[in-house]
């Protein structure tokens, strides 16, 4: 495994790279690795088709947010269920 320092780096680039990975719940380092072999390498050579928890959970933090009333959805599911 080889080594990489990253100099001058610009402190808006620095914190924003923080705040993603805290985000997902791994260090700067391990966020930058993802990132540059999601972005980097070649398609395939890491890939074997299998989607990670990581990518599941990045497509769920994108997804448009709803109001959602578990109460009210399971009073009415209970209303439905006691007519017939």
């Amino acid at each position: 495994m080889g080594t990489l320092t990253i100099r001058n780096l610009d402190d808006d680039l620095k914190q924003k790279l923080r705040e993603r990975a805290a985000r997902h719940g791994v260090s700067m380092e391990q966020e930058a690795r993802n990132l540059l072999l999601k972005e980097v390498a070649p398609a395939g050579e890491h890939d074997d088709g299998a989607v990670t928890a990581e990518e599941i959970l990045e497509f769920g933090r994108r997804l448009q947010k709803v109001d959602f009333d578990q109460k009210k959805l399971t009073d009415d599911l209970w209303s439905f269920v006691e007519e017939d």
